[in-house]
């Protein structure tokens, strides 16, 4: 079942997270540019998980940036750049990397059954993709967006001073794949550069897009697959040319993406207080 051909209580619950939105925003044409809903069709999730520290990654940035630029249709799909920490030791700190992110990348090594980790890694659709360089992505890519979807989400976004609000709600509607299943929400920053000094990249300018600068976890859906959640992200001191929320649903331990969906944060989701 979609949101297209949802049961009255579904479109109930629908109406409930439009009114959530208008709670964090005061003019209504400012609350609907900051609110974003999910369709019946499956929008694929593709995560990079990279490091400044390691020479093979520039190519696999560079294809992210210009497979996902903003300007392209997002229904190709929704991308997140992980950048991991494990390089660091190697002579040049990562900015973006954290511990978290690594144990990211671990967790679905070990939810996919893989045996190790490795960068640049693709992962589409909570699987192990090495062939992103190829014609085979954008087949991967279509095949995915072509399968209904099976959860539903629904955004709002607001920011305050050194935080974005937001309101995320998610549905599961088979009760087979609401065990362990999981809303996550992350903050992407597109537009950062760096000028490496150190380190396999040493002397090497860096552009990234899509870089997760934060991401959380929801709590676990209730007994009718539905998830609830006000969360505050923080803004990062350094901030990119645009920033985007992500939400997606998904199955840690199987690595199962239910459906995922983006909301560019414009200049409308400003508060107008």
């Amino acid at each position: 079942m979609n949101v297209a051909a949802a049961s009255g209580r579904t479109l109930a619950k629908v109406l409930c997270v439009a009114g959530a939105v208008a709670a964090i925003a005061i003019a209504p044409a400012r609350a609907a540019s900051c609110t974003a809903k999910s369709g019946p069709q499956s929008v694929p999730l593709v995560e990079l998980y990279t490091s400044e520290g390691c020479n093979s990654c520039p190519p696999a940035d560079r294809w992210l940036s210009a497979s996902f630029a903003k300007s392209a249709p997002r229904a190709s799909g929704i991308a997140l750049a992980f950048h991991v920490d494990y390089w660091d030791r190697l002579g040049w700190k990562d900015r973006f990397a954290t511990p978290a992110f690594t144990q990211r990348q671990q967790d679905s090594m070990r939810g996919s059954g893989a045996r190790f980790v490795y960068t640049p890694q693709v992962i589409v659709q909570g699987k192990d993709f090495p062939q992103w360089q190829g014609p085979g992505a954008i087949a991967a890519l279509t095949t995915a967006a072509a399968k209904p979807a099976r959860a539903e989400i629904a955004l709002a976004a607001e920011r305050e001073h050194g935080s974005i609000v937001v309101k995320a709600w998610a549905r599961v509607p088979s009760a087979g794949d609401r065990k362990g299943a999981a809303l996550y929400v992350a903050l992407t920053e597109d537009g950062l550069q760096s000028d490496v000094k150190a380190g396999e990249n040493a002397g090497v300018h860096l552009a990234h897009d899509n870089v997760v600068r934060a991401f959380r976890a929801a709590p676990s859906p209730d007994a009718n697959g539905e998830m609830s959640w006000e969360v505050k992200l923080p803004v990062p001191a350094e901030t990119g040319t645009a920033s985007t929320v992500v939400a997606f649903v998904q199955n840690p331990a199987g690595g199962d993406v239910l459906q995922a969906l983006a909301l560019p944060l414009t200049a409308a989701c400003q508060p107008t207080r």
